[in-house]
């Protein structure tokens, strides 16, 4: 894709994920900025999903996110984990929880170790299964750093 085409589709993508009244077009709109790969669309997620309401269209943001790679993410998709956290483990959402941990594993920031850390102890074996995944994914050593500290 030319670079003119591909500003056009951002373009046309972050319109439709501010402007659409259709949350499946939103959803879309992300899944396809992710697909994009492109580092600049991710102050525009992040300001998306602060606004967002749609459970489905901020799962797809957070997708994107870690479609994207960038770092500067984490931290953001990490306040939703937390947020996650903070509920009793039967409340939790666990598809979102599938995709905060998939989205922290492709960004691959060890700043997301220490809070994915909770998730080793949950009652859902493949939560736990995920996670342990995500670990050995951004931090093949984890275990040995873990025993050492």
């Amino acid at each position: 894709m030319d670079q003119k085409i591909q500003n056009e589709a951002f373009n046309g993508y972050i319109n439709k994920l501010f402007h659409s009244s259709s949350w499946k077009e939103r959803a879309i709109a992300a899944q396809n900025l992710g697909k994009l790969k492109e580092r600049r669309a991710t102050n525009m997620l992040a300001r998306a999903l602060k606004s967002e309401e749609d459970a489905v269209v901020v799962n797809r943001i957070i997708e994107a996110m870690g479609e994207i790679k960038d770092p500067k993410a984490t931290m953001l998709i990490i306040d939703f984990l937390n947020e996650e956290l903070e509920k009793p483990e039967e409340d939790q959402d666990k598809k979102r929880l599938f995709v905060i941990i998939e989205s922290l594993m492709k960004i691959g920031d060890k700043r997301a170790l220490k809070h994915l850390g909770i998730l080793l102890d949950s009652c859902h074996s493949d939560v736990r299964k995920l996670t342990e995944e995500a670990f050995e994914c951004i931090d093949p050593n984890w275990k040995l750093n873990v025993k050492s500290i």
